[in-house]
């Protein structure tokens, strides 16, 4: 059986002091490099760009290369972050978010290793791999994570009941719930498991329950949270995302209604 799997199961195995440039290299770049050293041409000092491979290999304005794959030591940025000359250092102190020694290590091994580049991870296809092991693939993958650890034992029917229900809908199951559930899993767990699920996916608590997640991002609130604190009329902006979510309505769709609007 094979599976596509996203994150970091696409990504290829690598050497274990080999810092992995979407999870680890990419974000430090991010922070501290990008504001004058990334797209922005308006914004770039030096002539300097860190957001592309070729960019980083090239001359800059003084004439060094920030990045010699395999050479930190020749390495501008490597001599940049590790300055203690106040006229030289990088990020400079007015940027007042200083690097840390376990981010500069990184970025020295990075270049060591080569400094390779990678597109962001949105943009990369999945990759088509086989599940490290038997069983369900996903229990085949945590089990390759795991670094030689017991997973944890199966768990009892009343239990795995009780988990369905707070994780579907943020609510405990009665105690009659689980008396069917257990009668129904002692003949057929697999049916039973997939049977709960689909009862509890219809229930308008589902969408209330995973709306709340949303909502959070979005800082929903039934008052303005300034000054006052008072009252606003928002809440069919909360009860849309909730239909939306018990609708199953596609996450495109959800997205093009929420930033579109009125103009549709």
């Amino acid at each position: 059986m094979k599976l596509f799997v996203f994150g970091l199961f696409a990504l290829p195995a690598l050497a274990a002091d080999v810092p992995d440039f979407t999870r680890e290299v990419r974000p430090i770049l991010s922070r501290y490099c990008f504001k004058c050293h990334g797209p922005d041409d308006k914004a770039r000092k030096a002539e300097l760009r860190l957001d592309g491979r070729e960019f980083a290999l090239a001359a800059a304005e003084s004439g060094e290369r920030a990045v010699v794959p395999g050479k930190p030591d020749e390495s501008e940025l490597v001599k940049r972050i590790f300055s203690h000359d106040a006229e030289e250092v990088m990020p400079p102190a007015s940027a007042k978010i200083p690097i840390t020694p376990e981010q500069k290590d990184v970025l020295r091994r990075w270049i060591a290793a080569g400094a390779e580049y990678k597109q962001h991870w949105a943009f990369i296809a999945p990759a088509r791999v086989e599940p490290p092991g038997p069983g369900h693939p996903v229990d085949a993958f945590i089990r390759a994570k795991l670094g030689g650890l017991a997973p944890s034992a199966p768990a009892d029917s009343a239990t795995l009941c009780r988990r369905l229900y707070l994780d579907l809908i943020g609510l405990p199951p009665t105690p009659e719930d689980v008396v069917a559930f257990e009668k129904a899993a002692a003949t057929d767990l697999q049916k039973a498991v997939a049977e709960l699920t689909e009862r509890l996916l219809a229930l308008p608590a589902y969408g209330e329950r995973w709306a709340r997640r949303w909502l959070d991002l979005a800082r929903y609130a039934d008052t303005n949270g300034y000054e006052k604190d008072r009252d606003r009329s928002i809440w069919p902006y909360r009860d849309w995302v909730i239909n939306a979510l018990n609708a199953d309505m596609p996450f495109d769709r959800f997205s093009i209604e929420q930033l579109a609007g009125d103009m549709l």
